[in-house]
């Protein structure tokens, strides 16, 4: 099947910056920054009775200036995240699915948007309570379809296109509850979630963005992995946007051995400091210590412990973005996307991304 996407969506310059923002952080993004940027993502819309809504969202004014400041750079609603549902229940049927593209089409119009990223996790998978069904994995592709002619129809009238994106789960779950084939030919591009992927239940300390999939690491995940994954479903290389991470994963309880990495822990790896404290009060501060994984390219850090264990933080950094983006140049991938804004206020992250897709130096690692 020919791809509808293989000639109106081609980009000049392949490689994206894409920033999720979230709505209530819309008036603090700085000048500087959305220099750096191509897309803006702003989390999240929610679905209800198999519409967009998007009366709890705040700032969206700020949409108009930011447009008029800055008009090449490209503005989508992200509708979904974590624990958010109703796409199942809405992809099921035809009219559900008709429901959505209207109210797709209602959000870009009501706030001057460029388009739509649906962050659906996870298709055929009822985590965190949300609806779920074996169909999904065909009516994800139906969804996307109806979207997509939805915003080709108006395109024909305006001459507009509109953008369709989705977030996606970096593992083989994800491929398994999708057909990404079909899927991609009606995106302008997929975003991979290539972040937490350690963490969560699981009390086997690790890297949780690492680019790389490391000798000794029992879970083989990684940015590359993912890639790979994707790419074997049927996805293009220039359609693939990686993930950064402007935050950490924490463990508890770490022994001290191997600087506290592939260790069992006392706590599963829950969510740790934003970049923004990781860069005030934690790296190579107060007994924490950062190592580096050069075959993961990826930093960590640990503070040795004493009879109770230590405490093992995953995170990326300057040096781990640099060679994000390096591979995402090198493979000819669509770009590097990162979440969420609002964790990294020093400015260093979203800077090295700028810098590592102009093909930039590597820069040396942050320090207070």
């Amino acid at each position: 099947m020919n791809d509808p996407l293989s000639t109106q969506s081609a980009n000049p310059n392949p490689i994206r910056t894409v920033g999720y923002v979230g709505h209530n952080d819309l008036p603090d993004l700085k000048t500087e920054d959305l220099l750096k940027l191509t897309h803006i993502n702003i989390a999240f819309g929610h679905v209800h009775d198999d519409q967009i809504v998007t009366d709890h969202l705040n700032n969206m004014t700020e949409i108009a200036r930011l447009k008029k400041e800055h008009p090449g750079i490209l503005i989508l609603l992200s509708v979904g995240g974590w624990s958010a549902g109703g796409f199942s229940e809405a992809a099921s049927g035809e009219a559900g699915r008709r429901r959505m593209a209207e109210s797709s089409l209602a959000a870009i119009d009501a706030y001057g948007l460029d388009g739509i990223d649906l962050d659906w996790e996870y298709p055929c998978y009822g985590e965190a309570g949300i609806g779920a069904d074996p169909s999904d994995r065909e009516n994800f592709t139906h969804l996307l379809r109806t979207i997509r002619e939805a915003f080709d129809a108006r395109g024909a009238s305006d001459g507009r296109h509109y953008l369709l994106t989705i977030a996606a789960g970096a593992d083989q779950y994800y491929i398994d509850g999708t057909h990404m084939d079909e899927a991609q030919q009606y995106l302008d591009y997929v975003q991979l979630m290539t972040y937490d992927m350690r963490g969560g239940f699981q009390v086997l300390t690790g890297h949780h963005t690492n680019l790389h999939t490391p000798t000794g690491d029992l879970f083989r995940i990684s940015v590359e992995a993912s890639v790979n994954l994707f790419v074997n479903a049927g996805v293009p290389r220039s359609k693939i946007v990686i993930g950064v991470a402007f935050y950490s994963r924490m463990w508890k309880g770490v022994p001290n051995v191997n600087n506290g990495l592939h260790q069992m822990a006392a706590t599963g790896g829950g969510y740790g400091p934003e970049f923004t404290e990781l860069h005030e009060a934690y790296i190579d501060l107060g007994g924490f210590l950062r190592f580096w994984d050069d075959e993961a390219k990826a930093p960590y850090l640990y503070d040795g412990g004493e009879h109770d264990g230590g405490t093992f933080i995953t995170y990326d950094d300057e040096e781990s973005i640099h060679w994000k983006c390096r591979y995402a140049v090198r493979e000819e991938l669509g770009g590097v996307m990162f979440w969420e804004y609002r964790c990294d206020r020093t400015g260093l992250l979203l800077e090295a991304i700028r810098a590592g897709v102009a093909g930039g130096e590597k820069p040396a690692p942050s320090a207070t």
